[in-house]
Order: structure tokens, then sequence, then C-alpha cells
């Protein structure tokens, strides 16, 4: 019980700065016994109380972000929505299968975002377009990408955090930390949208113990992520990412 809530705890601390926490509570519910499925879906119900505390923790961070997240919110509530479906109609091999590839387009993604959004601001400007401005164009592309996230979010959670940042940071002329924010509250819709499906339709495969202990965890970590994490600088942030992000990958690889 200790193990689980401090997985959880880390899980909401980590989610909070990158979004790959459930690399840490999946493989300790697994480890414990748990079936994947099982696993999956009692992990998804447990951390939703930490994106609440971690969205929360970054509602600064929100303001001014509505005229993107409008449409943002609703392609993260469908792709989480059809992801849980799949979840509990496809074998799981399905999507792990691909995470290591997707993880690392994300990595790269995010570590390239800085260049890519100078040269799309140098673009604009020798346009003679609003740098800061973002075109139907990108926002369709935006929208996409946040819908394919959420399908992936709502089947198999993992890194769908740095996922998140990886596709905003390519398209978006925004900071980490904003990006965090909508980040934050993104993941946490298709956690919530997850955790309801799960919850409606195999109510008796989920292990509420499990999901009860993570759930405290990840509340307080989320909280402790949310504080320390606003104060990174954007360079140490997109460190924290990318780390966090290479032992993802090497836990799901090996």
């Amino acid at each position: 019980m200790i193990v689980i809530a401090l997985a959880g705890f880390g899980a909401g601390a980590i989610n909070a700065l990158v979004g790959s926490g459930t690399l840490i509570t999946f493989p300790t519910l697994v480890a414990f016994g748990y079936p994947p499925v099982v696993a999956t879906m009692s992990n998804a119900v447990g951390l939703v109380a930490g994106g609440v505390s971690s969205t929360w923790g970054y509602r600064r961070e929100l303001r001014g972000q509505w005229d993107r997240l409008r449409w943002q919110i609703p392609a993260s509530l469908a792709g989480a929505g059809l992801g849980a479906w799949l979840l509990l109609h496809l074998p799981e091999k399905a999507f792990v299968t691909i995470v290591p590839v997707l993880l690392a387009l994300a990595l790269i993604l995010v570590v390239a975002g800085p260049r890519i959004q100078t040269w799309a601001r140098e673009r604009a400007e020798a346009q003679g377009r609003n740098a800061e401005h973002v075109g139907p164009g990108r926002m369709a592309a935006l929208t996409a990408g946040t819908f394919a996230v959420g399908v992936y979010g709502g089947y198999f959670t993992a890194a769908q955090g740095i996922l998140l940042v990886g596709v905003m940071g390519a398209l978006l002329p925004e900071s980490m930390q904003r990006m965090n924010a909508a980040k934050n509250l993104l993941s946490l819709l298709v956690n919530v949208v997850a955790a309801t499906a799960y919850t409606l339709v195999a109510f008796d495969r989920i292990s509420w113990a499990a999901a009860g202990l993570i759930a405290v965890g990840s509340l307080i970590g989320g909280a402790v992520g949310a504080r320390y994490g606003r104060h990174l600088s954007p360079t140490a942030l997109r460190a924290v990412i990318v780390v966090v992000g290479l032992i993802g990958l090497w836990r799901l690889l090996f």
C-alpha cells in the first residue's frame, strides 16, 4: 500500500512537470500482480486526482489560452472517448508496440521546438504577418494532433503529456510553462473521460483499492510538482521532459 501510494505521488509530481507519470504507476501495479488492463484502468482512475491538483497549480498560466483551448478541449474529449473504447475492444499490444515510436517522435519535437518556433516566427515576419497569430491551417493541425493524442491517452495514458507538449511546441508560439499548463488541463480531461468510461463499462475490473492509493498520492504529488515546476526556466523544464522521456523510453523497450 505504501509503495503504490508513493508511486502515485511520484506520478502526480511528474505529470505536473512532464506528463509520463503512468510510467511509474503502471509498472508498479503490474509488479504487484495486477493484470495489464486492470492496471491501466485503475491507474487512469487514480491519476484524475493528480490532474486536478496540477491543473489548479498552473491556473495562472492558463489565462489567455481560451481561443485555442476551445478547439483543443473537444478534440481531447472525443479522442479520449475513442481511445477508451479501443482499450475495451482491442488487444493491448495494438498500442503498446507503437508507444516507443510515438514517444521518440515527441521527444524530438520537444528538443526541436525552439528552432521550429524561431523558423515560424521569422517566416511570419518576412511575410508581414503577426508572428503570434495562429492561422486556420495551424489551428486545424493542432486540433487534429490533440485529437490523436487524446485517442492515445484514452487507450494507454503513458507519456501523453510529452506527446502534447511536442505537438504544441511544433505548432504554437507559446512559452514552455503556458504549454505545460494547457497540457495539464487536456491530460486531465482525457483521464476523466477514460476513467468514466472504465467505471461505467468495466466497474468490476478496476482495483478500487489501488486506484484510491494512487489518487491520494497523486493529489499531493500534483500540487507539489506544480508548485516547483512553475519556477523552472524553459530550458530546465525542457531538459526535465527529455530526461524523463528517455527513461520512460528505455523502460518501454527494455
